[in-house]
């Protein structure tokens, strides 16, 4: 019999990682209840073979608790699994911090926070996890094995780096997804069709991110491979990385983004 999950919570998120965990045969349908309020988001979750029901008043033990709900609920949802004495809790409410579920849970509950970004979704997320004290190494391994299903998993020691975490990986791909915009306007502006301009920002952002990932190279050895003396690419290096304009202004926006973040956690 595997470890008994309960997944408080089957939106998008939600949703996305019970797929994960069943597609990548990281637990069995039979070892998942979803307690979702929402008749739809249940039936959806039940079509895969898990125990579904509207609230927690059934639930008699839980080895993990998973909340994948809207960080203005916490306090309303969290209470109600204070009863699962022997569960480890994990969420992945944005700003959240432990020392809330500490709270409403009791200090010695045994608690994991986890930022993952909307890659998630399609199993190409980055996931980073911050355990308090009273969780065991054999659980935050269990757990860290569960969110691979969702892509690459990362675990900070400090929970007050969740901030930066929050501004690079969390808000991040907002980021690429602007630049690809950019780039396709770019593109279209230098005389290219709409949708090739599109095609072209986007395919050339994921294959040099894929190849990035995958050659073992620092990127910085990859951006000067592809960029010959006096040639286009260096042409355009001269504008991005002139006065480290471009270099500032992503720093510029980390730092509003983990400011920002700071603001929202007092």
């Amino acid at each position: 019999m595997g470890r008994k999950v309960v997944l408080v919570g089957c939106g998008n998120m939600g949703y996305a990682m019970l797929k994960g965990w069943l597609s990548a045969g990281k637990l069995a349908a039979g070892d998942v209840t979803v307690v979702e309020p929402n008749e739809g988001l249940r039936a959806r979750a039940a079509a895969h073979g898990v125990v579904v029901t509207a609230d927690a008043g059934e639930l008699a033990a839980a080895d993990l608790v998973v909340f994948a709900v809207k960080p203005q609920v916490i306090r309303d949802v969290v209470p109600a699994y204070r009863r699962l004495e022997d569960a480890t809790y994990l969420s992945v409410a944005a700003g959240t911090g432990v020392a809330t579920f500490e709270e409403l849970l009791g200090r010695e509950a045994a608690v994991m926070r986890c930022m993952p970004n909307t890659p998630a979704a399609i199993g190409k997320g980055m996931m980073v996890v911050f355990a308090n004290r009273n969780v065991g190494a054999e659980t935050k391994a269990f757990v860290e094995g569960l969110l691979a299903a969702s892509g690459a998993v990362a675990t900070i020691d400090d929970e007050a780096l969740m901030d930066a975490v929050t501004a690079v990986s969390g808000s991040g791909p907002a980021y690429v997804f602007h630049f690809i915009e950019c780039l396709a306007a770019a593109g279209e502006k230098a005389g290219l069709p709409a949708e090739t301009a599109k095609l072209l920002a986007m395919q050339t952002v994921y294959g040099a991110a894929c190849l990035a990932k995958e050659s073992g190279e620092e990127p910085g050895t990859l951006r000067e491979q592809v960029t010959s003396p006096g040639g286009t690419t260096a042409a355009a290096l001269g504008v991005l990385m002139g006065e480290e304009r471009l270099a500032e202004l992503v720093g510029e926006a980390v730092e509003a983004a983990k400011r920002r973040s700071v603001e929202l956690g007092e």
